[in-house]
């Protein structure tokens, strides 16, 4: 039975690292907490408890962490000598990883929890007064179905899109990659269970869900009849939710766009044209010692058939440079499938070691400054073909679904089709509306656009309500 703590309202810092998931986690872990008197602040030095939600992803994660707690160890000395406390908590992928290691090098840390555990965190904070409590087990119980719903006003707080996660955990082993390590076995929610997430997120205002998996497109949730159920027929499910306005999903993996996901492309409106597919690299000799399971040639079908069903699709990628093994020769083939390919946008990234993983283990490591040299050439290829697609947008009229005031007096921003940012004069009034704007102008990350005719707010209650927050 899980103790009740006070119900004296209590300040909550979560600082979130790394990817939407974890974004996503942060919030749940604010849910779990609210009942218990803990509310979110902005400010960590009136917190209560501080959560470091981290991600084992990028290079030096583990650093970065241990830094943060070292500034952590000097608030809470400020706040001990002023007749106060501060809790310290380090969840996510590196407390997975390295629980007991945090404890040991950072004495100062009350709670250590992975990303499996974090419903149990209220418990956790109780039993955290009698010395460190560590909790990185893989639970057999759904935490899904042990979080709090937020309630409407947070929700509406958050602004009109949201994160639902689906899936979690990876079945995939890629020789870099942390995931199945942290995360566990690949595991997919419910059906219903997702879908009364989406319907109380579009009650309190959400109008676009993006849906998030480790490898979401490997989704296999049970409906009510026992029944698996693959992400494109949820994607169809989801659609028809009334005020739910836009799908999207990240990430993806090439050996699971299954004719089924590609249909939903071809088929939902409310499905964006917009895909995030990794290739990691062009070259089947890396492709095979990164245990990607795919070939250069898998990959291109993947790509065709998706043009096929959706042909004015924008394709989003993953890339790492500088594998062990990877040649000059390597690297022009990662070149030559991005330009193929030709991506709207793209996350690069240099290949650095995760310990426990294959890749680190592996001879022939490139030299950092080869993976700095390749990394810069990269990312000059996807720049430019960045600013080429931008480009193609301008003289376009696109529904922008406008989300928040400016940064400028009269502004608002908003959102394409294909998750760029946009820009454009426009009354208030309009948060909460998808308005048809054409494109003046492209900058380098976003664009500059005007309403061409106004589409009134179908509820203005909502609008209302998500101006008042913006």
């Amino acid at each position: 039975m899980e103790q009740k703590l006070t119900q004296a309202t209590k300040k909550l810092f979560i600082k979130t690292y790394g990817c939407q998931m974890n974004v996503y986690d942060s919030n749940r872990m604010a849910d779990a907490l609210a009942p218990h008197g803990y509310a979110p602040t902005a400010d960590i030095g009136q917190a209560d408890l501080v959560v470091l939600n981290t991600c084992h992803i990028r290079e030096k994660a583990s650093e970065k962490v241990f830094s943060e707690l070292g500034r952590l160890k000097e608030l809470r000395d400020e706040r001990r000598a002023g007749g106060q406390d501060l809790m310290i908590g380090v969840a996510g992928c590196v407390a997975q990883a390295e629980g007991e290691e945090i404890v040991r090098r950072s004495p100062v840390v009350d709670l250590v929890f992975g990303p499996q555990s974090y419903h149990r965190l209220p418990d956790l904070i109780a039993r955290a007064g009698q010395g460190a409590v560590i909790d990185t087990e893989f639970p057999a119980e759904d935490k899904f179905g042990h979080l709090p719903a937020a309630k409407k006003e947070v929700t509406v707080a958050r602004g009109l899109t949201a994160f639902l996660t689906v899936q979690e955990g990876c079945d995939k082993f890629c020789s870099f990659c942390v995931v199945p390590y942290t995360r566990g076995a690949e595991v997919s929610r419910p059906v219903e269970q997702v879908l009364a997430e989406a319907r109380g997120l579009v009650e309190a205002g959400v109008m676009e869900l993006t849906l998030l998996g480790q490898n979401v497109n490997a989704y296999h949730g049970l409906d009510s009849k026992g029944r698996s159920v693959g992400l494109g027929e949820l994607c169809h499910r989801l659609a028809e939710i009334p005020g739910l306005e836009r799908l999207r999903y990240t990430t993806s993996h090439p050996l699971d766009m299954n004719d089924e996901l590609i249909g939903a492309h071809r088929d939902l409106e409310k499905l964006m044209p917009y895909l995030h597919l990794p290739v990691q690299s062009g070259s089947d000799r890396i492709l095979e010692a990164m245990n990607r399971r795919h070939t250069r040639a898998n990959y291109i079908d993947a790509i065709q058939r998706i043009l096929n069903a959706k042909s004015d699709i924008a394709l989003s990628g993953d890339f790492i440079v500088g594998f062990p093994g990877e040649t000059e020769a390597d690297f022009e083939a990662t070149l030559s499938i991005a330009r193929e390919v030709g991506y709207a946008s793209a996350f690069t990234f240099k290949y650095s070691t995760r310990p426990g993983t294959p890749g680190a283990a592996m001879d022939e490591q490139v030299p950092e400054p080869v993976k700095v040299e390749r990394l810069a050439r990269l990312n000059e290829q996807i720049m430019s073909q960045t600013r080429a697609f931008a480009k193609s947008c301008e003289g376009r009229v696109l529904p922008v679904l406008i989300e928040k005031k400016g940064r400028n007096p009269g502004q608002l921003g908003g959102r394409s089709p294909y998750l760029q940012a946009v820009h454009m004069e426009a009354p208030e009034r309009l948060i909460g509306t998808i308005q048809p704007v054409e494109i003046l102008a492209a900058g380098n990350n976003s664009l500059l656009g005007k309403i061409v005719t106004v589409a009134e707010p179908k509820s203005a209650s909502v609008v209302e309500s998500q101006a008042s927050v913006a």
